[in-house]
C-alpha cells in the first residue's frame, strides 16, 4: 500500500503551532514510509478566509522545511488543492448518496445525511479502539440552504478523491470521527488509519489558544529562533523518540519515528526548553551561517556590517552567551558602532579608583607599540606589557579594558574584543575612557 497522508488547513489566521505539529507528524510518518504527504487548503469558510492567511500557512510550513509532494503551487492528480475550487465533486458524491437514499431535504433547503444509528468502532493508532454506541444526535447537515457543504462532509470526500490512508490529527477531532466513518461506510469505501494526537497545553494547563505566547509559527521567526530547533522541538511535544538526546536532527527524527511512542496524553508547552535547543543549535553554526542567520536583527538593531569576515568572527565570539538570534545586537553592538554607550555600573568602575588612569595610558601605549594588524595572542602580551609596568596583576586592568572597548561588563574575553576591534579603534575607545576620567 502506498501511504497518502495530508494536513488540511484553514486559511482564517496563522499558522498556530498546534496545526504544525499535526503537519510534523504527518511529514514525519510520509518521509519514513517513502509516502505521499499532500496539503489541502479548507477554505470553504468565505467570510473568513484571507490570502494572507493561505500565504501564512505555506510560509510557515516551509520555514519548518515541510515540504509538501502534492498540494498549492506544487500541483498533482489529485487536484484542485483549494476546496473552494471542488464543488463540483461534492456535488457529485451528495447525488450518489443521495441515490442511495441516504440523505432528505428539509424545507429550509438545507440537506441532511441519515445517520445509519449503529455503533461504530474508531480503530486508532494512538487512542486505541474507541466504541461509539448507536448515536441519538439529529441527522447531520450536509449541505447548507445556501448550497454550502460543512466540514464533515468535504473532509470524508476529500480524502476519498486523494486516496488519503492515514490521517493524523488532533485529539479534539475523535468525538466527531464516527460521523466521518459512518460517511465512509455510506460510501462504500474504507476509512483511512487515523491517529488523534495529544494536544498541545499551555504552561497553565489550558489548551493553546491562538493567543498564547508561542502560538503563532511565524513568531518564532520573529524572536529568533532557527526552524530547526522549532522543528525538533515541535516533534517532542507528544512524542518521545527512543534516543539518548533530545537534540535529533530531521533525517534521524524522520527514521526513529513510531506512532507506538506517540503520547496519549496531552503534551505540555515548555518555552524554556524550546530557548535552551534553540541555543544548542545556534553554536554548532559556522561564523558565516550565524552572521547569515543574525544579520536581520542585526539590520533592524541599526549595525552596520563594513568587513564580512570580521563580523562573522565578532557574531561567533559570543555564541556561549546567546539563546536567541535577537539577543546578538545587545551582545556584539559596540563592534559596529562608534558611539556605543557606556553602562553606569561601567563608567563607576572606571572612575572608583585614582589610579585607573594610569592603568588605561599604560594600556594604550603597549597597544600603539603593536603592530597594525595584531593577533590575540599578541593583544595578551600587551595587557601583560601593561600590568607589569603599573606592578598590577593583568586582572586589574580587565575590568577597566572591557568597559573602554565594549561599554558593558559582559561579553567575550578582552584580548578576543581588542583583537577584533582592531588597533585604530581600541586606541580611540583607550582616548575616550581616558576623557572620561578628567
Amino acid at each position: 500500500m502506498s501511504i497518502r497522508v495530508r494536513f488540511a488547513p484553514s486559511p482564517t489566521g496563522y499558522l498556530h503551532v498546534g496545526g504544525a505539529r499535526t503537519a510534523l507528524f504527518n511529514w514525519l510518518f510520509a518521509r519514513k514510509l517513502h509516502g505521499a504527504f499532500i496539503l489541502r487548503i479548507e477554505d470553504t469558510d468565505e467570510a473568513r478566509n484571507t490570502e494572507a492567511a493561505r500565504n501564512a500557512i505555506f510560509e510557515g510550513l516551509r520555514w519548518l522545511g515541510i515540504d509538501w509532494d502534492e498540494g498549492p503551487e506544487v500541483g498533482g492528480d489529485c487536484g484542485p488543492y483549494f476546496q473552494s475550487q471542488r464543488q463540483a465533486i461534492y456535488d457529485r458524491y451528495l447525488d450518489s448518496l443521495t441515490a442511495a437514499g441516504r440523505t432528505y431535504t428539509e424545507e429550509s433547503g438545507a440537506v441532511r445525511f441519515k445517520f445509519s444509528r449503529t455503533p461504530i468502532t474508531v480503530p486508532d493508532l494512538v487512542c486505541g479502539d474507541v466504541e461509539f454506541a448507536a448515536t441519538e444526535e439529529p441527522d447531520m447537515t450536509l449541505r447548507r440552504p445556501d448550497g454550502s457543504y460543512i466540514f464533515h462532509f468535504v473532509n470524508v470526500v476529500d480524502d476519498i478523491e486523494m486516496g488519503i490512508t492515514h490521517v493524523f490529527r488532533g485529539e479534539d477531532h475523535l468525538s466527531n470521527t464516527w460521523k466521518h466513518i459512518d460517511l465512509f461506510q455510506a460510501f462504500g469505501k474504507n476509512p483511512p488509519t487515523y491517529a488523534h494526537i495529544p494536544l498541545i497545553l499551555n504552561p497553565g494547563g489550558s489548551k493553546m489558544s491562538k493567543r498564547d505566547e508561542g502560538a503563532a509559527v511565524a513568531s518564532y521567526a520573529d524572536e529568533g529562533y532557527l526552524p530547526e530547533a522549532v522543528f525538533n522541538y515541535l516533534c517532542l511535544l507528544g512524542w518521545t523518540p527512543r534516543a539518548e538526546t533530545e537534540k535529533l536532527d530531521r533525517q534521524t527524527l524522520i527514521q526513529l519515528f513510531d506512532t507506538r511512542e506517540i503520547h496519549s496524553g496531552n503534551a505540555r508547552f515548555d518555552a524554556a526548553k524550546l530557548k535552551w535547543l534553540n541555543a544548542h543549535y545556534l553554536r554548532e553554526l559556522s561564523p558565516e551561517a550565524m552572521l547569515a542567520a543574525a544579520r536581520p536583527f542585526l539590520d533592524r538593531a541599526g549595525l552596520v556590517i563594513e568587513d564580512e569576515a570580521n563580523a562573522a568572527a565578532a557574531i561567533y565570539s559570543v555564541r556561549e552567551k546567546v539563546h536567541l538570534l535577537t539577543e546578538f545586537p545587545e551582545w556584539v553592538h559596540y563592534f559596529f558602532r562608534a558611539d556605543f554607550p557606556m553602562e553606569a555600573d561601567c563608567l563607576a568602575k572606571l572612575q572608583s579608583k585614582p589610579e585607573n588612569a594610569a592603568l588605561l595610558a599604560a594600556a594604550a601605549t603597549a597597544f600603539a607599540a603593536l603592530p597594525d594588524t595584531f593577533t590575540e595572542d599578541q593583544a595578551h602580551e600587551a595587557l601583560n606589557t601593561a600590568a607589569a609596568a603599573q606592578s598590577v596583576k593583568p586582572g586589574a586592568l580587565m575590568p577597566l579594558l572591557r568597559a573602554a572597548f565594549s561599554g558593558q561588563n559582559r561579553g567575550p574575553g578582552v584580548t578576543t574584543i581588542a583583537h577584533l576591534l582592531g588597533k585604530q579603534k581600541v586606541l580611540t575607545r583607550l582616548t575616550a575612557a581616558q576623557a572620561l576620567l578628567q
